[in-house]
């Protein structure tokens, strides 16, 4: 019998995927025929396109009948839809393909550094109605309290900088002023927390799909009531299109899933999604986690310290504004059928935060421990 988990793995869905190389499959990235068109149709310019946002909000508006130019270093040559402008220069002061031409918005998916987003932010004033800057919920590291929202300031001044978050936190921070600085109340902010799905150009989230498709005790870390966030790229990409199309500006936290979900609930809808036969090792204690260098598996990251508040982000705002989630089961999934069209460099050896010899480690060091895989203590033998 066929189950869902050789589907993905031998079937269509990986054979769409392995067609295409590096590129997305045209299954998870195309622009759909029956997705409605704009009332009124933008001329759209993309800070970026080629790389993981990008290219799902070149499909995604194009199928809503918007113009897109895209600017670029020329690097990568991702397969875009007929009639999206490539322009290429660079952000490090290269701009000039750029100069003497006008749009309703630009989106800037590609700055962490503030002196790219002056350089561009100077010389677009005037040629773009609105600035749309792709930041961070990481502007609020560290996370010393649940529950931030848009009311809260982000964190401008750096304290450590050996610590990596907090750099890039505040970097985000700083870029996102400046867009203010110049654009004012034109500027539109998103602030999206760990950006999951097809496409992704880190190892993070996809280790689960991939983990769970090969079998057997997983390990799964983390307190069963840890909050997880993340957000499908896809529904970020439109999302943004869609304040563009309704004329919004502001900050927006877009953050999934559109109700909290806990570890727990994550691990068991992955499961139920990719391979129903896992046996889950749920490993809670977090000094046993910590000495075994496990201290976050996306969606997952151990909630303590400066991360305290990091998987609490609120979200009313951008349910209010339109927000849709799609199913964590596609997200997963869809994530499975496209890993195979990863270079095969990197899916032999990925950069998982859990490697298979982390995981065995730390299974059976926990195995001695007399536990079983819900922590509790195994049954004593009869006599």
């Amino acid at each position: 019998m066929t189950t869902r988990r050789d589907f993905l793995k031998t079937g269509a869905g990986a054979a769409t995927a392995a067609a295409f190389g590096s590129a997305l499959p045209r299954h998870l990235l195309a622009a759909e025929p029956r997705i409605a068109r704009a009332v009124a149709p933008l001329r759209i310019l993309i800070l970026g396109g080629t790389g993981y946002i990008g290219p799902h909000l070149v499909r995604h508006a194009i199928s809503r009948g918007h113009t897109v130019t895209t600017f670029t270093r020329g690097r990568r040559t991702p397969e875009l839809p007929a009639g999206v402008v490539q322009l290429i220069g660079d952000r490090n002061g290269q701009l000039d393909a750029l100069r003497d031409k006008t749009w309703d918005i630009v989106f800037d998916d590609s700055a962490t550094n503030p002196d790219w987003v002056r350089q561009s932010t100077e010389l677009l004033k005037g040629s773009v109605g609105r600035y749309s800057f792709t930041s961070s919920t990481g502007v609020y590291y560290p996370y010393t309290k649940r529950g931030f929202d848009e009311s809260d300031a982000p964190h401008l001044e750096l304290a450590d900088p050996n610590d990596g978050s907090e750099t890039f936190g505040v970097n985000k921070a700083k870029c996102e002023a400046q867009v203010r600085a110049v654009f004012g109340e034109k500027t539109m902010v998103v602030r999206p927390s760990y950006i999951v799905g097809p496409g992704d150009t880190s190892d993070r989230f996809p280790y689960w799909p991939v983990r769970l498709a090969k079998g057997g005790d997983v390990l799964a870390p983390g307190k069963r009531d840890d909050p997880v966030a993340f957000i499908d790229v896809r529904d970020l990409a439109e999302f943004m299109v869609k304040l563009a199309e309704d004329d919004r500006t502001g900050i927006y936290n877009v953050v999934g899933p559109r109700t909290p979900m806990t570890s727990r609930q994550f691990y068991e809808a992955a499961r139920a999604a990719i391979n129903p036969s896992v046996k889950y090792v749920y490993i809670e204690d977090y000094t046993f986690l910590d000495a075994h260098k496990i201290e976050s598996s996306v969606p997952w990251v151990m909630l303590k310290d400066k991360d305290y508040g990091h998987q609490s982000i609120k979200n009313d705002k951008v349910v209010a504004a339109g927000l849709k989630f799609r199913p964590v089961a596609d997200t997963l999934q869809d994530t499975l059928a496209w890993w195979p069209s990863v270079p095969e460099a990197r899916r032999t050896a990925p950069r998982f935060a859990i490697s298979a010899e982390t995981e065995a480690k730390a299974l059976a060091a926990w195995a001695a421990r007399g536990l079983d895989a819900a922590g509790g203590p195994l049954p004593c033998a009869p006599g």
